[in-house]
């Protein structure tokens, strides 16, 4: 059995800074990609940042130059860094991992709120 479990999610102000973790833990062989994606109210889930197993990253256009996802993988963890918040960036935000257990499977974890409001 695999858990992704979240963390770093909160309240800030416009202009603030969070730090979302992401922690998978179990029957892990492997990890190949992670990433975070994002649900606000009413809105259909987008993704946020991959990262690759080599380390590569790909950001959606509306995050870039403000949010960085990186990775350890010796803890099975990856983290996404927000900065310069936006109202807009309010969301429940998840992580997903690409584990490798015998074949890859997918798991998610179950989701962070971030609300950025003054």
């Amino acid at each position: 059995q695999v858990q992704l479990v979240e963390s770093g999610g909160g309240l800030v102000q416009p202009g603030g800074s969070l730090r979302l973790s992401c922690a998978a833990s179990g029957s892990i062989l492997g990890i190949n990609a992670m990433g975070w994606y994002r649900q606000a109210p009413g809105k259909q889930r987008e993704l946020v940042a991959t990262i690759a197993g080599g380390g590569s990253t790909n950001y959606a256009d509306s995050v870039k130059g403000r949010f960085t996802i990186s990775r350890d993988n010796a803890k099975n963890t990856v983290y996404l860094q927000m900065n310069s918040l936006k109202p807009e960036d309010t969301a429940v935000y998840s992580c997903k991992a690409e584990v490798r257990i015998g074949v890859p499977y997918d798991y998610w974890g179950q989701g962070t709120q971030v609300t950025v409001s003054s």
